[in-house]
């Protein structure tokens, strides 16, 4: 047995001591933990157990899961639903009447003063597909596809500002510290490829998204489980290529004293971050050859690049999708682009719905075509799970600012209404699921909020939401927020 590997059956044996000791010092809480209130609180799980040294190795879920992987897209600043996939021509009928009184008692928004116009869709919707699903003409290629895609229009959230609104979506509290949907699943499925982080972020746009990093972060879960990002030009990893002078021979040598170290510290303390630490610096190490082939969509051919748009050597969503399809097929398990530049509140002409927002649609549409295309022909999009929404969505009125209208057409900040795309993974295609008001102001049929958009997301990766759960001080936590009971998977929208 090598040194390595002895400290990882002493550290488990620590971990096991710990374990106990906790449970032995606690008996009244385990006992009230084990009763019906304690199971109010995700309580009647059970904890993972992980191999130390090996804290990405591939695990079989709780339960049947149609997907194994996920790509999610995330449209930074919100895309208006209005303008995109919830059809309502009796807005178009309402296009510059006062808001009704109704719309705005006791509601809060983010710029909007006074009584604002209500603002109709500055695109024409039409039905695609044998399913007749409502797509406007800002996504012509992706209306293509209208059979594959799965919509929730009844989406709603408690958030209507970007950053708390994002943590919601991403980690299911809108309050830093809670690990990411992909931290989640990479900590119960791990990866099937330890050559490649299990969880990679890819961004676009220019910036990052408003609540910066927390997003794809591991909160109170292990570090080894939050997202890695990465870059589409350049080297994919800052500092990944070995330095001027150093050979592989020689980083596999330093790597080699570096662990030693590590491993006797980790003896010593018995602390599991320590051979977490361990098990990064080995996979930074095997990074170096498995990565730089996996970023390298230049090796595609001329084809692949006219499907997607994309330009090798630029930063761009083009290019991100590309990647995520390279990645899925390398065996990631869940995959995070972003893109920012969606929030259309219409203070100039690049955040115009008639401007800015239509340049961004062209961005995306063929993109998002070829990913879930290129998944489908390669036999990958039954058992991976492709998302796109935003954090919320837009209003039915025109956005004003000091109770002035401006100049160019802009919607506030809604979070009574939002729309969620699903392609593959065991969603059901060609179905749009629930119902938001004739102006597409409120979710009022079959509502699903975030909670259930994320419980559904295990189940169909294979976990029930309410025993997958890590012990944080004293209390069983889950993805779904043992503050907010009452989650449920959504079952119109899965095959």
């Amino acid at each position: 047995m090598s040194l390595l590997q002895q400290l990882q059956a002493d550290s488990a044996l620590l971990q096991t001591r710990r374990y106990f000791l906790r449970d032995a010092a606690s008996g009244l809480g385990a006992l009230w933990f084990a009763s019906a209130g304690g199971r109010a609180y995700g309580a009647a799980a059970s904890v993972l157990r992980k191999e130390p040294g090996r804290p990405l190795h591939a695990s079989a879920p709780s339960l049947p899961g149609k997907a194994k992987r996920v790509i999610y897209l995330h449209m930074a600043g919100s895309p208006s639903q209005l303008e995109l996939f919830d059809h309502k021509p009796d807005l178009v009928r309402q296009d510059g009447k006062d808001c009704p009184q109704a719309f705005l008692a006791g509601k809060q928004f983010a710029f909007i003063q006074g009584v604002p116009k209500m603002l109709g869709p500055q695109y024409p919707f039409q039905q695609h597909g044998q399913s007749g699903q409502w797509i406007s003409d800002r996504m012509p290629h992706l209306a293509t596809l209208a059979d594959d895609l799965c919509f929730i229009k009844s989406m709603y959230t408690d958030q209507f500002n970007h950053g708390p609104a994002q943590l919601l979506v991403h980690t299911g509290n809108q309050n830093p510290g809670a690990p990411s949907a992909g931290a989640w699943v990479t900590y119960g499925l791990g990866t099937d490829n330890e050559n490649l982080p299990g969880f990679i972020v890819l961004t676009s746009g220019g910036k990052n998204p408003d609540a910066g990093k927390t997003v794809w972060g591991s909160g109170f879960l292990p570090s080894v489980y939050q997202g890695v990002q990465c870059r589409s030009e350049g080297e994919p990893v800052l500092f990944l290529s070995n330095p001027p002078g150093i050979d592989r021979g020689l980083r596999r040598r330093s790597l080699e004293a570096l662990n030693e170290i590590n491993a006797r510290s980790a003896a010593e303390t018995g602390d599991p971050e320590t051979l977490t630490r361990i098990a990064q610096y080995e996979l930074a190490f095997r990074m170096q050859v498995e990565a730089s082939d996996a970023f390298d969509i230049g090796k595609e051919p001329a084809g692949i690049h006219a499907l997607y748009g994309t330009q090798p050597g630029k930063e761009s969503f083009a290019n991100n999708c590309l990647l995520a399809r390279r990645l899925a097929e390398r065996g990631v398990r869940y995959i995070q682009l972003f893109d920012w530049g969606w929030d259309s509140h219409g203070t100039d002409e690049t955040t115009a719905l008639t401007h800015g927002f239509k340049a961004k649609c062209e961005s995306i549409d063929r993109p998002i075509m070829a990913l879930i295309s290129d998944l489908k022909q390669r036999g990958l999009l039954e058992e991976t799970l492709v998302v796109w929404s935003g954090e919320f969505g837009r209003t039915p009125m025109r956005e004003n600012r000091a109770g002035v209208e401006m100049k160019f057409a802009g919607r506030d900040h809604n979070p009574g209404a939002f729309t969620l795309m699903m392609a593959g993974g065991g969603s059901k295609g060609g179905v749009s699921y629930g119902e938001t008001d004739e102006f597409g102001y409120q979710s009022v049929i079959d509502r699903v909020s975030v909670h259930d958009f994320h419980a559904t997301l295990l189940a169909l990766l294979g976990y029930d939401h309410l025993k997958f759960t890590y012990p944080v001080s004293g209390v069983n936590q889950r993805l779904t927020n043992v503050t907010q009971p009452g989650s449920e998977v959504v079952r119109g929208v899965i095959a």
